[in-house]
């Protein structure tokens, strides 16, 4: 039988979990309760509130004691995502559910973004009609607004407790069906980089790899595509990773809307999964509309790509910087690595007559990489023409086979 973690602070919402685990039983399914309360005494708990906090490599008392809410919050959110991580590993979990304010939901949200791509995870919350980065991250968590606030079971909470329990317990039980079927020869998956001016290389790569027997997840490039590629290099799930489109870390050093953030680039680099980077778009920062851009690039160099966005290109002060962050994360890669450099353009834009064409900015570029992988295990793979030359992309896709087959 399936299994729900059902997770959330006992000590102040126990009627409406122990209301939602009679739901989920009568839904066919299996009940792990989690108990994140600082103060609680509940016996509904299978996992309890002082297992939860020694997972975070705390002592419960010590918490009580400190009267520290913020505190006490973070060390259970932490020990709850190493808790649910460590149950659905274990295969004890098949999903995750959890209910609370914008206090329950803080404590859960870290267990829910903990859990593998793919693992049914779903937050009831009063938050989830606001801005619901912080609950959901880079991760698939599914969201359900509240409509009134978690206090009691009555004619609202318990249609829109009723429905969550139903959705999880569907969706814990297609996940454990999924695992007794899936078999050991599914295509190895393969996550690409892509933005619209990459798109020719994207697609002939992708188009190879396909036709190598790999599945390609193509992630766009715009903060959060990044951001979830990442992600999924952390859940173990990707063969190799096809990073042609590095641009969100343009947006990082400059100010962009694009980034994602300061870790991006790094992921397969710390687990050994096999990559093959490119430079693709580090020619340009992206804005919103041409109203939007900050009045201290009103001097730059700024490309109308459509009516919201609005590119800014890069500088050879940046593009120097851009070369030494990539290379010092390239640099600490513990598996196969290859960079390729084509040395006639970066984009469908930075080509020879093109708006962005700038050869000394990315010389700049090219220069700091060579220097920052001089002596790094890194291999560099220059080319003499645009990145979405015809053929960039089918030798790319054939080095990554060959670093993921052991063959470079």
């Amino acid at each position: 039988m399936a299994t729900v973690g059902l997770l959330g602070t006992f000590d102040t919402k126990g009627a409406e979990f122990s209301w939602l685990a009679e739901q989920l039983r009568a839904d066919g399914v299996d009940v792990l309760a989690i108990d994140v309360g600082s103060f609680s005494t509940s016996e509904l708990a299978d996992i309890t509130p002082s297992q939860v906090a020694k997972a975070a490599g705390v002592e419960l008392a010590e918490l009580q004691a400190g009267r520290d809410r913020g505190k006490t919050m973070d060390a259970m959110g932490r020990g709850a995502a190493a808790v649910a991580r460590e149950l659905a590993a274990k295969g004890k979990i098949h999903g995750l559910l959890s209910l609370g304010g914008s206090g329950g939901s803080s404590v859960a949200a870290p267990a829910m973004q903990a859990l593998p791509i793919g693992f049914p995870k779903l937050l009831v919350s009063t938050m989830a009609s606001g801005d619901v980065s912080p609950y959901v991250g880079e991760s698939d968590v599914t969201l359900m607004y509240s409509v009134v606030d978690v206090a009691g079971i009555n004619q609202v909470s318990s249609q829109v407790l009723g429905n969550a329990a139903a959705a999880i317990a569907g969706m814990a039980k297609a996940y454990e069906r999924r695992a007794k079927e899936r078999i050991a020869d599914d295509h190895p998956l393969i996550g690409m980089t892509m933005f619209g001016v990459t798109t020719p290389v994207c697609d002939e790569a992708r188009e190879r790899l396909t036709g190598l027997g790999y599945e390609v997840l193509v992630f766009h490039a715009t903060g959060s595509g990044g951001k979830a590629m990442e992600k999924l290099v952390d859940s173990g799930l990707l063969a190799g990773v096809c990073d042609i489109t590095t641009t969100e870390l343009a947006d990082d050093l400059v100010g962009g809307v694009l980034s994602a953030g300061p870790h991006r680039l790094e992921a397969a680099a710390k687990h050994g999964v096999p990559q093959v980077v490119s430079v693709g778009a580090l020619d340009m920062v992206n804005f919103g509309p041409m109203d939007t851009v900050p009045t201290q690039f009103s001097n730059r160099k700024l490309l109308v790509h459509n009516p919201t966005v609005t590119l800014m290109r890069t500088t050879v002060e940046e593009n120097a910087e851009l070369g030494r962050r990539i290379a010092a994360k390239l640099a600490a890669a513990t598996g196969p690595t290859e960079l390729v450099l084509p040395l006639k353009g970066v984009s469908a834009v930075d080509v020879a007559d093109g708006p962005f064409w700038d050869p000394e900015a990315d010389q700049a570029l090219f220069d700091a990489l060579r220097e920052g992988l001089r002596d790094s295990g890194v291999t560099i793979k220059e080319l003499d023409e645009p990145i979405n030359e015809p053929g960039v992309g089918k030798r790319i896709a054939d080095d990554l086979d060959k670093e993921i087959k052991g063959e470079k």
